[in-house]
């Protein structure tokens, strides 16, 4: 009878520690084999995904663990994947491996993290592919830069034409820091008589990640047929990012010009016809007697006559007088 509450005594305590040992074990559960038998996952107990942090211009390294458990051997093809840079940052030691069968194969890699690398969390994953089936692991990456965060942004090319009933406003927004930036713009126009247009800032689709820049248009739908108009783009985003660009836009209707321009060859034909009927240009005086020139016939024969009778005088004077 005694060997009765030994051995209720003994089950009681391998009950107990089985259920102590439980969540050890399944933590240090390999993971579930893919559709070819084999199982990829980071290295080191209840690991499920990458986690590296660095400054910019540094060389961050982890591992992959390749697991094979069946009886013949395994080619797999290691690379970077996706993600908002960190896919094209990761490099695999080796990207084929060959396992062989009931072994476990250790394969290194790298992210080298860009000098201009924009701090805070970046996403991607490293993928295996391989076996017979082919099948595909992807193992998550996250990633974390460290350092100061600049933001900066700049509204360039600027542009405001006529398109129908409406003018087009073009301009190219550039992220000139090193965060990623969701940028806000607001629009307005000011014309010779006052304000045009008044658009409050909105927030734009477009997630800009360092260096990258976007060619965007704005639509004005009723701009005016008449003025002179100075066209304001703001652009703001979070960290005091914040930049303006202005161009002119001048308006004037098809009738103007084309009424100058009729104006102008009226004119043009009017003084040509003028200066060819006149035999020189209008208004120019005929030309004048030069000193010392004689004078016309005329002139002359009189001048001439006046001293005749002047000296026959003289002479019937002269005679009375003796």
């Amino acid at each position: 009878m005694p060997s009765r509450p030994r051995t209720a005594v003994a089950g009681a305590a391998l009950a107990v520690a089985a259920v102590l040992l439980w969540p050890a074990a399944a933590g240090a559960r390999p993971p579930a084999p893919a559709a070819g038998g084999w199982s990829a996952a980071p290295t080191g107990p209840a690991r499920t995904s990458f986690y590296l942090e660095g400054p910019p211009g540094t060389a961050l390294t982890d591992r992959l663990a390749v697991r094979n458990p069946s009886g013949r051997p395994v080619t797999v093809h290691l690379a970077g994947d996706g993600g908002d840079g960190v896919g094209a940052w990761l490099a695999p030691a080796r990207s084929e491996v060959t396992v062989p069968p009931r072994t476990q194969a250790s394969v290194p890699f790298t992210v080298a993290v860009p000098r201009d690398a924009a701090p805070g969390g970046h996403t991607g994953a490293l993928t295996v592919t391989g076996g017979e089936p082919t099948a595909r692991s992807r193992i998550p990456l996250r990633l974390r830069v460290t350092g100061p965060a600049l933001s900066a942004l700049t509204v360039e090319h600027l542009t405001v034409t006529r398109r129908g009933d409406a003018a087009v406003l073009r301009y190219t927004l550039v992220n000139r820091g090193n965060t990623a930036l969701r940028p806000r713009l607001a629009v307005r126009a000011d014309g010779l008589f006052g304000p045009l247009l008044r658009r409050p800032a909105r927030t734009l689709p477009d997630v800009l990640p360092p260096g990258a820049r976007v060619d965007r248009t704005e639509t004005w739908p009723d701009p005016p047929t008449l003025d002179a108009a100075d066209v304001t783009l703001t652009a703001t985003a979070t960290g005091g990012a914040r930049d303006t660009a202005t161009a002119r836009y001048t308006a004037v209707p098809w009738g103007v010009p084309a009424a100058l321009l009729l104006l102008a060859a009226v004119g043009a034909a009017l003084w040509w016809r003028r200066r060819h009927r006149t035999g020189g240009p209008p208004g120019h005086p005929g030309p004048r007697p030069t000193a010392g020139a004689p004078r016309d016939a005329t002139n002359t024969t009189s001048d001439t006559s006046t001293t005749t009778h002047t000296t026959k005088a003289a002479t019937t004077g002269s005679e009375v007088r003796a």
